[in-house]
């Protein structure tokens, strides 16, 4: 098995791999004007397990982790109000949409940064993660997640 799901590493690998997933899947059904309830609760409580559990691990200091975190938990608290309290009623809407591109875009970014440490010919790459493969990437990966956000925002629709 890739992953050993009862250490806290493992867990906190999948549960972060399957919000990943799922939040890609929810960006894409906002993209087509669908909403995806099942899929949109399984990503917020994955990326709210994901975000929780990053604090578990040991640290001296305060780390971009936890500003990441922090930023999550807040994108993903509105996401959360958008979609249950307030159902999308106006600019509501548009707050679920960013909210969940941004925590699904500090999700993707913490996978690119684990791909350059963990996997060695990625790590070759970028060893100290201030060389212009990784720069390109994470670059890319911002783009890509701006232009998702910008498109999403205009066609999903849940109610109309």
């Amino acid at each position: 098995m890739m992953f050993d799901v009862t250490t806290l590493v493992g867990f906190h690998t999948v549960v972060s791999l399957v919000a990943l997933v799922a939040g890609i899947g929810v960006i894409l059904g906002m993209l087509k004007g669908r909403d995806a309830p099942a899929l949109a609760a399984l990503f917020l409580a994955t990326a709210i397990i994901t975000s929780v559990t990053g604090f578990l691990f040991q640290a001296d200091a305060i780390l971009p982790s936890h500003i990441f975190g922090v930023v999550s938990l807040i994108a993903l608290g509105a996401a959360v109000l958008a979609r249950y309290t307030f159902s999308f009623a106006g600019r509501w809407r548009v707050t679920y949409v960013l909210s969940v591109v941004l925590a699904t875009y500090l999700d993707a970014f913490v996978a690119v940064v684990q791909t350059f440490l963990k996997i060695p010919a990625a790590h070759d790459l970028a060893p100290t993660q201030s060389e212009p493969p990784f720069a390109a990437v994470q670059g890319m990966l911002l783009l890509v997640f701006v232009l998702l956000a910008m498109l999403a925002s205009k066609r999903f629709r849940p109610l109309g």
